[in-house]
């Protein structure tokens, strides 16, 4: 299970990446939208003032004209002042001239003339209602562009009025464009346009680009357009800087959170908080009898996902952690929680075996976790059995002091797994210890054609000089419990006896001991 944290920190980087390519595109993208949006509402706003204004003017000039078409039956003498006088008070308007019959017969600027208006204009259609046209010139303004606007008479046949009007109508509109961040405007008629990419009329079709803007001029055919670039670059630039830090952002508190709650060593703490641990308890016999005189208990976890941990590798991986002490108080809870019911189990100064880590030995709380621990037992009826390893080097200076904190308090103090440290005789020489327990490893040697038997022979030659109580463990079968009880050896512990029972399966055992002890 552990193994998949060696590349955790691979799958945190990949998924922190993969976050922050995310977040940024969103990122990126909505702010992207939002330059979009906002822009197409400044293009509607352009349009819709244009258009506005436009229709205004237009219909302000059409009024005028329709006011003037009773002058066409007029002798030309007897109605110049007054129509150079609506020419002077028109804003824009370059002249009006009376038409009749298909001529000019009387201008607001030159008085009377007869001039054909093929001759004059012969872009506007003169058999229509009403026309316009973008003029380059007008004889007065031969550099400066116009629009020519022809309305005939709804009521005088073959009569009517033509228009010369400026065709920079709105100087202010047409050229703040740029500000706006627009590439320009264009005012179209007949495929021809004035616009703010030429001081001349050009086609329309030579306008480059297509406008993102569009509309018509009521009463007269005349189409106004509005050209810009749909995405700005600026606008690209700034979503793209916002992507990107969006994206950073979001993928450093990804790898924080992953950091944090999927650290090596989060499962052990979240299993602790869900009760995924319990106890097991591990009969230990008298050699001599074969009675029970105790139990060491040993923790299991079942995750729900990936069922029995091995103890080894969870143990193994909370030390590394530094996950050791929470983890063995949880242990002592769980202990002390079965208490009562163990004390029905076993008889009065059972031994209760309990393994220590050397970081939890060695820890400041140590001692306040041992006596929160008795307190919560009940009093005075277990002898707590504290197994240390011997395959961590201790501090010499600090074990002894502890070791004598231990045995003031009358606690025993028990090294397991001997034989199999680096240092297992000079743990034996500087340490007082009560009982001496031997490694399966030993055990699991006796009867076979090795040197470990004379090894082991001389390990309790060695212990029953020093006055330790010896505790075989992993006994599997008869022979080596025979050989482990003729060599003087004081209990024994596994498999041949009993295998580690839940508090439930202890309770039956108490009950029938003879379907779960050999010894019965």
């Amino acid at each position: 299970m552990f193994t998949r944290y060696f590349s955790l920190g691979r799958k945190i980087l990949f998924s922190s990446l993969l976050l922050g390519v995310a977040v940024a595109l969103l990122a990126g993208s909505a702010q992207m939208m939002m330059f979009h949006h906002k822009r197409g509402e400044q293009f509607d706003i352009i349009i819709n003032d244009l258009q506005k204004y436009l229709n205004g003017y237009f219909g302000d000039l059409l009024n005028t004209v329709d006011k003037l078409q009773p002058l066409t039956v007029s002798r030309c003498a007897d109605v110049a002042s007054d129509l150079t006088s609506r020419a002077a008070f028109s804003i824009n308007v370059r002249a009006f001239l009376l038409i009749d019959n298909g001529n000019a017969t009387c201008s607001s600027a030159t008085g009377e003339m007869n001039v054909p208006m093929k001759q004059l204009v012969p872009q506007l259609d003169v058999s229509k209602a009403l026309d316009i046209a973008i003029l380059p010139g007008t004889p007065m303004l031969p550099q400066r562009p116009a629009f020519a606007l022809w309305v005939r008479s709804p009521l005088l046949e073959n009569r009517g009025v033509f228009t010369s009007i400026n065709a920079s109508l709105m100087p202010w509109i047409l050229y703040s464009s740029r500000q706006n961040q627009f590439s320009g405007i264009a005012l179209v008629a007949k495929g021809t346009a004035i616009s703010t990419f030429s001081p001349e009329p050009q086609l329309a079709s030579q306008i480059k680009g297509q406008p993102v803007r569009s509309a018509k001029i009521d009463g007269v055919p005349m189409t106004v357009n509005v050209y810009g670039e749909i995405w700005s670059t600026v606008n690209l630039q700034f979503s793209l800087l916002m992507g990107v830090m969006c994206g950073l952002l979001s993928g450093l508190l990804c790898y924080y959170v992953l950091s944090v709650r999927l650290r090596p060593g989060k499962e052990i703490t979240t299993a602790i908080k869900r009760n995924q641990f319990s106890v097991v308890y591990q009969p230990v016999v008298d050699a001599e009898t074969l009675q029970i005189r105790g139990v060491e208990a040993l923790m299991r976890w079942k995750h729900p996902s990936a069922g029995d941990i091995p103890p080894d590798a969870f143990i193994n991986f909370a030390e590394a952690q530094q996950l050791i002490v929470p983890l063995t108080r949880h242990l002592f809870e769980l202990i002390a929680k079965d208490a009562p019911v163990l004390q029905t189990l076993l008889p009065p100064g059972a031994k209760l075996g309990i393994n220590i880590a050397p970081a939890h030995l060695l820890a400041d709380s140590f001692q306040q976790d041992l006596r929160d621990l008795s307190a919560m037992l009940p009093p005075n009826y277990f002898q707590l059995v504290l197994e240390i390893t011997e395959r961590d080097m201790l501090n010499q200076r600090l074990a002894m002091k502890l070791f004598e904190w231990l045995h003031h308090e009358g606690y025993e103090i028990a090294i397991d797994d001997f034989g199999t440290g680096h240092s297992a005789l000079i743990y034996l020489e500087r340490f007082s210890f009560d009982y001496l327990k031997i490694d399966r490893g030993f055990v699991n040697a006796i009867g076979t054609e090795t040197v470990t038997s004379p090894v082991l022979d001389a390990v309790l030659t060695l212990a029953r000089k020093m006055s330790l109580v010896t505790v075989a463990e992993g006994v599997e079968t008869q022979e080596q419990a025979n050989w482990l009880r003729q060599h003087g050896v004081n209990f024994l512990q596994g498999y041949w006896i009993s295998r580690p029972l839940t508090l439930e399966k202890l309770i039956e055992a108490h009950a029938k001991p003879e379907n779960y002890f050999t010894t019965t």
